[in-house]
This record gives structure tokens, sequence and C-alpha cells, in this order.
């Protein structure tokens, strides 16, 4: 009997052997869903029906996250051919780090012609109770006052230990101690598909969460070759640059950097630095301010299935050398161009984005094998890493520091020749890269941009040149400094502690 179920006929006379039917397959279909679960729990699948706890991970964590506050003074931005002021929200389509930026107009006090005072809103994350705190280098790039809140409303001023464009991280540190503290896990042990969490303060909204998975791993972005990023599809926008990426254990496992978008927001595509990078800068940066990145010296490409089957090799892999630099690490220990490197330190180089960073971290002076494809015969070659020639845009930085606490109250960096020629072709001199505001230098009136170019009548030519004066002056002596600003030579005097 072939019976045909209509709405509020089911109890009706002539349905009751539909009905019989419906309800025993109702019974069949809720037994069966039974049984899965039941299947699930005792075979411990069922993890995959339960979301992450990100509840107790906020609560529990997310009170070492930050907001980081800058004051900066900028030069007017360069017209464009045509007279316009260039704005990057015209170029299509970019990678984007992701620092919310907001020009405040000129400030009450007297600035430099040509210059604007800004401020900005980033993110970051206490790593030792005493107040040491990771963040972007670009959030705080140029900075000339730091503010970091805390989501208990305290507020710290706070100090720039040292910076590292390369892998932009910074370290910053604040007076305070008994702070909250995240601890740094192992990004080698992530997997794609993997939960993570974000919290930061995009567009200002303080100590936002979001979530989501790991999308791939060790990406190479444009201009980022010494980082192999994090992709993530969590929601971040401006404003989330600096914060920590959790793992579902509440370990930080990567720094948000950089963002793929055509709009300048959050598009689906998010980088963060991986956490085992984050160690090693942050060690440095508190050890002596400035990042040492080893230095093998070559030029290198990708290889394709066309020039693999070109050097006999059954697929594409390694990092095809197309040149060696003069008297580098690499003529020395016999590289040659044409050699596929295939692995480095006894790791793998699938593609040469993968080579950059393991050299970048290799310790100088340490010498390791590098396993190449010569004339179609794996050679193994002993080369000893030497100290990466810092380039023009980017110095060394040196905190003065001593027992952890600056005595002059400045980070230095050596000049660029761009920066010779701007301030008239000095030959010495380094210039200020950020100031304690409560410091001696400050009282004295230096400040960020300014070139000093002699301490206690001695001409500057380093930033280790001043520490080591710096060093020399007894507590209480006062001293005279000259710098030039605008150009335009000033003598201050100050009175270290």
């Amino acid at each position: 009997m072939k019976t045909t179920l209509k709405p509020g006929a089911l109890n009706a006379s002539n349905n009751y052997e539909s009905t019989d039917l419906y309800h025993l397959g109702v019974k069949l279909l809720s037994g069966v869903a039974a049984s899965i679960l039941v299947l699930a729990l005792m075979t411990g699948n069922a993890v995959a029906l339960v979301m992450p706890d990100f509840e107790t991970l906020v609560k529990k964590h997310g009170k070492a996250v930050v907001k980081i506050s800058v004051s900066t003074k900028q030069k007017l931005a360069s017209a464009g051919p045509e007279g316009r002021e260039i704005n990057p929200e015209q170029i299509p389509e970019f990678f984007r780090r992701y620092f919310e930026n907001i020009p405040r107009g000129r400030a009450p006090e007297a600035l430099p012609p040509g210059s604007r005072r800004s401020s900005g809103s980033g993110s970051g994350f206490i790593v030792s109770q005493d107040g040491y705190i990771v963040t972007n280098a670009h959030v705080v790039d140029g900075a000339s006052e730091i503010t970091v809140a805390l989501p208990d409303r305290r507020q710290f001023d706070a100090f720039l230990v040292g910076s590292d464009p390369r892998t932009d991280l910074a370290l910053l540190k604040v007076k305070a101690s008994g702070l909250p503290v995240l601890e740094l896990g192992d990004s080698g042990e992530l997997n794609v598909g993997q939960w993570v969490l974000a919290i930061g303060s995009p567009f200002g909204f303080e100590y936002t969460a979001t979530q989501g998975i790991v999308s791939a791993l060790s990406r190479s972005l444009p201009d980022e070759n010494y980082v192999p990023f994090i992709q993530t599809d969590v929601a971040v926008n401006p404003g989330n640059s600096g914060g920590p990426l959790f793992n579902i254990q509440g370990e930080v496992i990567g720094v948000n950097s950089q963002i793929f978008s055509r709009s300048g927001g959050y598009m689906g595509l998010s980088f963060a630095i991986p956490s085992n990078v984050v160690k090693t800068v942050v060690k440095q940066l508190k050890e002596t301010g400035y990042v040492q990145r080893g230095w093998l010296g070559v030029v290198i490409q990708n290889v394709d299935k066309s020039l693999a089957e070109s050097f006999g090799l059954d697929r594409p892999e390694g990092a095809l050398v197309a040149r060696v630099t003069e008297n580098s690490p690499a003529q020395k220990a016999g590289f040659k161009t044409g050699d596929v490197i295939l692995s480095f330190n006894g790791q793998s180089i699938e593609q040469s984005s993968h080579l950059p960073p393991l050299v970048g971290v290799t310790p100088v002076g340490q010498p390791v094998v590098v396993e190449v494809l010569r004339d179609r015969a794996k050679v193994a070659l002993e080369v000893t890493i030497a100290e990466l020639a810092e380039d023009r845009e980017i110095v060394k930085t040196r905190v003065l520091e001593r027992n952890d606490e600056s005595r002059l109250g400045v980070s230095v960096a050596g000049l660029t020749q761009e920066q010779r020629a701007e301030a008239g072709g000095i030959d010495g001199g380094v210039v200020v890269t950020s100031v304690d505001p409560s410091g001696v230098a400050a009282l004295a009136g230096i400040s960020v941009g300014d070139v000093i170019l002699m301490f206690n009548q001695v001409p500057i030519d380093s930033a280790e040149a001043l520490a080591e004066l710096v060093d020399q002056v007894a507590p209480g002596e006062s001293v005279a400094v000259l710098v030039q600003r605008n150009d335009n030579p000033l003598y201050t005097a100050l009175t270290l502690k």
C-alpha cells in the first residue's frame, strides 16, 4: 500500500501504516546516531566534535596581552609626479603590516619644518615579570613616546631595548615587577589545520580575541627573507600588529605581523612570525640591543621542473646558486655557481626560501656542513658562517644600559649613507632612535632623530664608542654633549646617574 504523508494527517485512520513506518524510521535513525556517538567516544574521535575551550584560554592568558600606543614625528609624505600625495590605499593588492597609524595634526610644541606628529596603536605581550614586552618593529619605528596599557587599566611608559627590522620584532621594557607573563611555545610542532587564537587591539578595540586555524607553514613573503611565516585565517586588522598567536595550550606560537589585502583590512590571509624565530631574536635584543645574523654569501633562486631535469634531479628541490659573493664564506668554502644546495646543517632545503632563515639563525663563526649537487653528484662542503653585513637601511642598534637601568636613556644606531648626506655629509656621529621619557637625555632636551657628534668632548663614530664613554663617567658627573638637529649643531649638558 502506497501512502503519501500530509501535514497534520499523521493521526488519520487511513495513515496508521505510514505513521508506524515513520516512527520506526525515526527510531532506527536515532539508534544509528546514538551508536555513532558511542563509537566515537570509545575510539577517542569525539574530540573532533568539541570546540577548543577558548574562553578559559582568554581568561587565563589574556592578562599579559598589552595595547601599545606611540607618538612619532614624521616627515610629510612625498608628492607624486602630478603633485598629489601618494596614498597606499590606491595600491590594489599588497602585503600590509597592520599597524593602526592615525595622523593627529601638528602638536602644540614646535616641530621641525616639513614634519608632523602622529600617533598610532598596536599590540604586544609580556614575556617577563620584570617588564620585558615583545611587539613588532614597525609598531615602534621612529617612536618618540611609547605607552603600554594592561587589561587591568595600568599604564607604563616603555623604553625600546632593541629592534630588528629584518624580522619585524622589537623588545620593550617597562619599570614594573610581578607582571603576568606568556610562555613562548615551539612553533616547530605546528601542523596545518591546528586551532589558533589571536588577541590584540584591532582598530583600537582593546583585547579583542579572534580564532581560526593554521592555513600553511613556512610562507615566504616578498622582501621578507629571514622569516618563515605562519599563515592563518584568524581575523586580524590594523592594531593587531605585535599581538600573540596562541595554540590551544595557551602557548604563544607566533607574533601577528602582516596581512594580505586589497582593501587594507582582513581578507582571510594573515601571517605571524614563528615563536622559534622570536626566541632567538628576543634573546639577542635583550643581551646586546641588536641581532647578529649569519651570512653565507650566495645569490639563490628556486629550482623548477625544467631546471631539476637539467641538473639530474628527480623532482624540483633545493636552492640554486646563481652567484657566489666575492670574499664570502661561500667562496672560501668552495661554492660554485650552478651548485644546488640540498641541505644545510642537516636540514633539507625543499625550496630556496628555506635557506635564508636557517643561515640567519646560525651562530657567527660556527662551521656547518652543506650538501650540494654539482655535476649530478652530491658534494659535502664545510663552511664557517660569518656575520651578515648591515645594509644601508638596516643598521645595528645598541642600547646603552647598565644593570638593567639606562644611564643615558637612549638607544642609538649608526648612520646610513643617506642619513649622512641629509645631515650635510658628516663623517661620524650616531642617530638617536628612541628616548626614555624619564631618562637624563630627555631631560637635557635630546630627542629622536638627533645626531650625537661628541660626548664629553670626544668625537663619536659608533654606538659602541658612545657606550664606552658613558661607562667612563662617574655618577653625578656633568658632561657636555654635541648634537646636530636639522643641520644645526647644538651643545647640551646632562648629569649621569
